[in-house]
C-alpha cells in the first residue's frame, strides 16, 4: 500500500507542549511504531519522544479527560471496526485530527447514514434519504453493523481525540506588502458575492472578469480597473474557458449543496455593440454542480471536447464531453466521485495523448493522475491522498527547486461541513517531484481555512513566491491571514506578509496575472461577503470592496 502522508498532532499533558509533525515517514529511525489492526491494512503512527511514547499524554495510550471512563475494550473494538468500515470509502482518519465533541456531534452523525444508521439512541442523523436526485441504492437498505458496534466506533474516536484542538504554530505575519500597491475599483456596491475571478491575458489589452452570485451579474473591467461591461444572467458562473476568441461559461446553476444535475455549459458572447450576453441555449447540460470546464481534444479527432469537474454533493464525477459534431456531445464519466474541484491537462508520458490531473476534495480526497490510453480509456493512479477531514481546496504545479520537474503546491482549508473548527493542519503545502510521479512533502505553512495558493516569481528575483487566501480564517486572531504573501528567501524559507485591507472582505476566489500589461504579475482577490460566520471580525464584509487589486510595483 502506498505510504500515506499524514500529519498527526500529539499533546503531552506533562510538558504542556504541542508537537506538530507535518509529515511522518514510516522509515524515520526511532520515531515511529507501527500498530496494525486485525485487518492489517492501515498504519497507525505513534511518535517516540525521549524515554516514552506520546499519544496525547506522556505515558501509555491515554483517553482524554471528557471520556476517561470509556472502556478500553470498546476503544480497541472501535479501532478494528473503523479500519474495516471507515476506510472502505476514504483514507482512515486518525482520532487526533479532530476534537472529541466535533467527532461526536458533527462527523460521526454525518457518516452514520453511509452505514445505514439514520437513528442512534434519541438522535436522528442528517441525511438525504428522501432526495430523489440520489441513486436509489445510495444508502444501505439496512445498517451494515449493529448499534453496539457503532458505539465502539464512537468510543474509539471520541475517547482518543483531544478535548480541544491546538492552535496553529507559525512565525509572525508582517503587515505591509513589499513590491505591491493596494488598489480598489471605483465601482463598488453593497454585499458583494463574487464567486469567479479571472484575469484574461489573451485579449489586448488585458481584462478582468468577475461574477457575482447574488446579483447574477458578469462584470468586465479593463486593464485600468474601469468597468467596461456587465451582463445580467439567470446563471451562476464558476468558470470561463477562453479558447480561440471563444468563451464558454460553466454554469453551476445552484451553488448551495444539492444532488441535482442542473448545471450546464453556455457560450458567453459579445454582440455587435460589444456587449456581453450569455447564450440561452446550452452547449451541453445535465451536469452535477460543475465548477470547471476546460476545452481539449482527448481523443485526437480534431474536434473540441470538454473536460468537466462536476463537484456535485454526495454524488459527482470527473467527466468529459466527447464532441461528435453538429453540437452533439456524449457524456463520459472518468471517476464517479463527488468533490472534484480542479483539473489540468498535460501529456505526461509524451505519447501524444492528453492526460489529466485532478483534485478530489470530498470524502476520498486525493490528487489523481488519469493516463490517456487512447480510444476513451484512462488509467487512474492516486498520486497523493489526504484524510477526508482536511478539506482540500486547490492545487497547481510549479518547479520550486529548479530541477526541471513540476512540483505540487496544495492547499486545504474547507471548513463548511461537519467539522467547522480551526485545524492546525490547514494551510499551504509543497510536495517535491522525485520523478516517476512520486511526490514528497517539503514545506508547510499554516493558514486557517486556506482556500488557494498560487506560486509565481512575483518579485522577479528568479525564485517562486506564493500568494494565498483564506475563506475560513481565524478572524479572532490579531494576525490577519485572509491574505498571506510568502516571499521566497531561498532554501524553502518563506517570509510571510499581509495587508491591512485583508480585513475588509472574505476572500473566496483569487487570480494572478499581468492585468495592467507592464510585464509584472499582479494579484486580484475577490470578496464573497454573504456567507455567515460565527466569528465576529469587527468589520462588516458586506461593506467591503468587490475585489482588491494588488498592483505589482517591483522594480
Amino acid at each position: 500500500m502506498q505510504e500515506q502522508q499524514l500529519k498527526i498532532i500529539f499533546y503531552c499533558t506533562v510538558r504542556k507542549e504541542l508537537i506538530l509533525e507535518n509529515h511522518l515517514q514510516m522509515r524515520k529511525k526511532n520515531s515511529l511504531f507501527l500498530v496494525r489492526s486485525a485487518a492489517g491494512c492501515i498504519a497507525r503512527y505513534v511518535l517516540a519522544v525521549s524515554f516514552t511514547v506520546l499519544v496525547f499524554s506522556c505515558s501509555r495510550i491515554q483517553k482524554n479527560k471528557s471520556h476517561k471512563d470509556t472502556p478500553d475494550a470498546s476503544i480497541e473494538k472501535g479501532r478494528v471496526l473503523a479500519t474495516t468500515h471507515c476506510q472502505s470509502c476514504h483514507l482512515l482518519p486518525d482520532p487526533a485530527l479532530l476534537d472529541a465533541k466535533t467527532w461526536e456531534t458533527g462527523v460521526l452523525p454525518g457518516m452514520g447514514p453511509r452505514l445505514g444508521i439514520f437513528y442512534y439512541g434519541a438522535d436522528k442523523y442528517p441525511s438525504y434519504k428522501n432526495d430523489k436526485n440520489l441513486p436509489a441504492n445510495f444508502y444501505p437498505d439496512k445498517p451494515v453493523l449493529s448499534s453496539v458496534d457503532w458505539q465502539h466506533i464512537i468510543d474509539y474516536y471520541t475517547a482518543l481525540a483531544p478535548d480541544s484542538m491546538p492552535k496553529q504554530q507559525r512565525q509572525s505575519i508582517t503587515e505591509g506588502l513589499p513590491g505591491f500597491k493596494v488598489q480598489s475599483a471605483d465601482y463598488t456596491y453593497p454585499s458583494p458575492g463574487i464567486c469567479f475571478t479571472k484575469i484574461d491575458t489573451g485579449s489586448s489589452p488585458h481584462q478582468l472578469f468577475l461574477f457575482d452570485m447574488v446579483k447574477k451579474y458578469t462584470f468586465r473591467f479593463d486593464n485600468r480597473l474601469s468597468l467596461t461591461d456587465s451582463a445580467k444572467t439567470d446563471a451562476t458562473i464558476t468558470d470561463i474557458d477562453f479558447r480561440d476568441n471563444t468563451m464558454v461559461a460553466c454554469n453551476i446553476n445552484m451553488i448551495n449543496p444539492n444532488n441535482g444535475k442542473f448545471g450546464k455549459a453556455q457560450y458567453l458572447q459579445t454582440d455587435a455593440r460589444g456587449k456581453l450576453h450569455l447564450d440561452a441555449k446550452a452547449l451541453f447540460d445535465s451536469l452535477a454542480r460543475p465548477v470547471q470546464i476546460t476545452s481539449c481534444d482527448l481523443n485526437n479527432d480534431k474536434k473540441t471536447d470538454y473536460l468537466v469537474c462536476e463537484f456535485g454533493h454526495l454524488t459527482g464525477s470527473l467527466s468529459w464531453m466527447e464532441n461528435t459534431g453538429k453540437d452533439k456531445f456524449i457524456h463520459h464519466v472518468l471517476r464517479a466521485e463527488p468533490g472534484v474541484l480542479k483539473a489540468y491537462l498535460e501529456d505526461v508520458n509524451h505519447d501524444g495523448l492528453m492526460d489529466i490531473w485532478a483534485l478530489f476534495t470530498q470524502g476520498n480526497e486525493a490528487i489523481v493522475l488519469f493516463t490517456n490510453k487512447g480510444n476513451g480509456v484512462f488509467e487512474q493512479k492516486e498520486i497523493l491522498r489526504f484524510p477526508a477531514i482536511y478539506g482540500s481546496t486547490y492545487f497547481e504545479f510549479a518547479d520550486f527547486n529548479k530541477d526541471g520537474l513540476q512540483d505540487i503546491i496544495y492547499t486545504c482549508g474547507d471548513n463548511a461541513d461537519f467539522s467547522a473548527v480551526l485545524k492546525p493542519y490547514h494551510g499551504v503545502y509543497i510536495y517535491l517531484n522525485e520523478g516517476n510521479n512520486q511526490f514528497k512533502q517539503k514545506y508547510f505553512f499554516p493558514i486557517n481555512g486556506c482556500f488557494k495558493a498560487m506560486a509565481r516569481d512575483y518579485d522577479g528575483d528568479g525564485d517562486l513566491d506564493i500568494a494565498a487566501i483564506s475563506f475560513f480564517a481565524d478572524y479572532a486572531s490579531p494576525q490577519e491571514e485572509g491574505f498571506v504573501y510568502l516571499r521566497n528567501e531561498g532554501n524553502f524559507k518563506f517570509e510571510p506578509f499581509t495587508i491591512l485591507e485583508s480585513k475588509t472582505g472574505r476572500w473566496l476566489t483569487m487570480d494572478v496575472g499581468d492585468l495592467d500589461g507592464d510585464g509584472k504579475i499582479d494579484i486580484v482577490m475577490s470578496n464573497f461577503s454573504i456567507r455567515p460566520s460565527s466569528v465576529k471580525t469587527g468589520f462588516d464584509w458586506k461593506k467591503g470592496p468587490p475585489f482588491i487589486f494588488l498592483k505589482n510595483i517591483t522594480k
